[in-house]
């Protein structure tokens, strides 16, 4: 039997995007909650959700443009979590640093000398435009649309 090795195909970029109830009634964690749900930062069912609150600091700092050290988040997010009555995981500073890591790559937070902010202190809506649909979503969408036609090529 001959088996060919197939290499590991790895996306040059991905986002997960899910469509829930219009955001009525829900409190500042629950808002933020659920647009780390909506966009693939938050597994629904997950109970890791420190993500969330990392979010939600760094948008409590951006009211006063405040940037945040790694460090500053922890303690901030730690406080946050004791207020919400809510247990103190993945609050280590590695994985504060990994979760702000994927915030990053999503173009909502910032590094700015050893320091995170919300990109350029921005409105998340705005961000959302420019930065995820006008760029990384039209980009994707390009690029499946140019497998469809390759495809209708190949098959027709």
């Amino acid at each position: 039997m001959n088996l060919l090795k197939i290499s590991k195909d790895t996306p040059i970029s991905e986002i997960t995007l899910r469509r829930y109830e219009k955001p009525y009634d829900l409190n500042r964690r629950e808002l933020v909650r659920k647009l780390c749900l909506s966009s693939g930062l938050l597994q629904p069912g997950d109970s890791r959700d420190i993500i969330v609150d990392i979010l939600h600091v760094l948008l409590d700092a951006k009211k006063d443009n405040k940037l945040l050290s790694s460090e500053g988040v922890r303690d901030l997010v730690v406080a946050l979590r004791k207020e919400h009555n809510l247990p103190l995981v993945g609050v280590a500073s590695s994985n504060v640093r990994r979760q702000i890591k994927r915030l990053r790559d999503m173009f909502l937070v910032e590094k700015m000398k050893n320091n995170y902010r919300i990109t350029e202190f921005d409105n998340v809506s705005v961000i959302f435009n420019e930065k995820i649909e006008q760029y990384l979503l039209a980009a994707m969408l390009d690029r499946v649309r140019e497998y469809c036609k390759k495809i209708d090529e190949e098959f027709s």
